[in-house]
């Protein structure tokens, strides 16, 4: 190892590698040496009092002007507000290493002010990237890696919501032939966001970014944004927060594998296509592998207690946890694929597209779930339309979910698939598919006949119990039903399945069911 002041770093070679960096935990070096750029000589103290982030922005920044590098971050608490990742820079955390996120109520200092954009189809959290504890923006070649951890302790969960008002039958505000001052009145107060930080990691648009062997603890509304970020590499992370754990919003060629994501009252992983970017883009070609989803108590994941003391999310369903495509969906979703997933004490998959936007090709394969909190499976097609003027219905089609085995699920939901009327969600094959109920339904709860609620934000819970126990089909085509087990564990008055409007239906065998009456 040799030192280099001209660049303000120490050149690190291949054979340096020894000296506590994980190979794996590095973007492959480029044939000439790498360097190597300590966040304390730059001025960190990481004691967790001094205010390092100003350190950590010069050590990136030098590293940046040395056309790349590796910013070490050695054992040590560190005190941030922002810091911005650049281009060919890796930002390494070592064993011990701790950035915590600064809180601007306490610590003198504040976040990055968010940019201006316009968040009608989307809330604040959506719209917005700078105001991180690390964001990026256009970065190319870059990474974050552990084995460190981001402890999101100063951020905020809350942000305001988007203009369009979520509300059942909820339509764009006309603010033609309005004043100013009600103009006014009806935008988000975006201004008390001012100095806060509401996300850990931020990415806006790159490439070949890679984030990878860390941890993360109650990061605000989302541990990771990630927005037009095209591929994207996600490793290994352990995540117990707040709200969303890894929010993949018009992505494309990305991957998500050995994750560990605990989100009591959010989505733990969930792929999106919002109209952030200013137009509708597709999420695409997304691997999401060897992922476990839970909902236990903040916190419990990361110290291994797992407690479920926590009974329901802030939207007053039961705790969250799950993976889902959806619910912001103008751009659509295509060609993606969970697979050998694991989903405890949290809800199930949920497929959901109501903005316009068209899901097809989507596989789901080799999921377990224990503890199910609503519906192991959930297929939505919605008619909300956030989007701007000429948004339509979208579609889902050509859906394959096989080999998922499902116990402890909540008996008001059953696995359902719920399209629109002369809009059926198409060409779906469950293939596979074992679920076990705790049963409890009652004559009433068989007699329900579930309202329409074409534009409703999209849950299991949306229709209320429902009146089969097992498998909930309504407006469909080309359903494919092949290897369908269903059980209870105690008496359930309600059929096991029941299909409407669901033309073209293929069962292949006999669907077998355990009921017990």
């Amino acid at each position: 190892m040799r030192n280099n002041r001209d660049q303000g770093g120490t050149t690190l070679t291949r054979r340096d590698l020894g000296l506590g960096l994980a190979v794996g935990a590095l973007l492959p070096l480029p044939a000439r040496a790498a360097r190597l750029f300590d966040v304390r000589a730059f001025g960190a103290k990481g004691d967790g009092r001094a205010i390092d982030s100003g350190a950590f922005n010069a050590a990136i920044a030098a590293a940046s002007r040395a056309s790349g590098g590796i910013v070490l971050v050695p054992a040590g608490r560190y005190l941030c507000f922002s810091i911005e990742l650049k281009s060919r820079v890796t930002l390494q955390l070592a064993k011990g290493a701790v950035i915590e996120a600064a809180d601007p109520a306490r610590h003198p200092g504040r976040y990055d002010a968010p940019e201006d954009a316009d968040q009608l189809y989307q809330d604040f959290g959506h719209s917005h990237w700078r105001n991180s504890l690390i964001w990026g923006m256009d970065v190319e070649d870059a990474a974050i890696t552990g084995p460190g951890l981001i402890h999101g302790l100063g951020l905020t969960r809350n942000g305001p919501g988007a203009r369009w008002k979520a509300r059942t039958g909820e339509r764009p505000l006309s603010m033609r032939g309005m004043t100013r001052a009600q103009i006014a009145a009806l935008e988000p107060d975006v201004s008390a966001m001012r100095g806060m930080g509401n996300k850990a990691i931020a990415l806006r648009n790159g490439r070949n970014i890679r984030l990878a062997g860390f941890s993360m603890l109650k990061c605000g509304h989302f541990a990771i944004l990630a927005t037009g970020t095209h591929k994207l590499t996600i490793q290994d992370l352990t995540i117990d927060t707040e709200r969303d754990g890894i929010d993949l919003d018009c992505v494309r060629d990305a991957l998500v594998e050995n994750c560990r994501v605990n989100t009591p009252n959010d989505d733990a992983i969930v792929v999106k296509a919002s109209y952030a970017l200013g137009r509708a883009i597709a999420a695409e070609r997304v691997t999401i592998r060897r992922c476990a989803v839970s909902g236990y108590d903040l916190g419990t994941m990361l110290d291994g207690t797992r407690r479920k003391t926590q009974i329901v999310a802030p939207d007053r369903d039961r705790v969250t946890g799950r993976i889902k495509l959806g619910t912001e969906s103008n751009g659509g979703f295509r060609d993606v694929l969970i697979e050998d997933c694991s989903f405890t004490h949290c809800r199930g998959l949920a497929l959901e597209t109501v903005d316009g936007g068209v899901m097809e090709h989507i596989v789901a394969r080799r999921l377990t779930m224990r503890d199910v909190t609503t519906a192991p499976i959930f297929l939505r097609l919605g008619d909300r339309r956030r989007g701007p003027p000429g948004t339509g219905v979208g579609a889902i089609r050509d859906i394959a979910i096989s080999e998922v085995e499902a116990n402890g699920i909540d008996h008001r939901y059953p696995a359902a698939i719920a399209g629109l009327i002369g809009h059926p969600v198409e060409a779906v094959t469950l293939r596979n598919i074992h679920l076990t109920y705790d049963g409890g339904g009652n004559a009433a709860d068989a007699a329900r006949r579930p309202e329409e609620l074409a534009d409703a934000y999209p849950e299991p819970s949306m229709f209320g119990t429902l009146p089969a126990w097992g498998l909930w089909v309504r407006h469909a085509r080309g359903l494919t039903i092949d290897g369908l087990v269903l059980a209870t564990a105690t008496p359930d008055a309600r059929p096991p399945i029941s299909v409407e409007d669901a033309a073209a239906t293929a069962v292949s065998g006999t669907p077998l069911w355990r009921g017990r009456d």
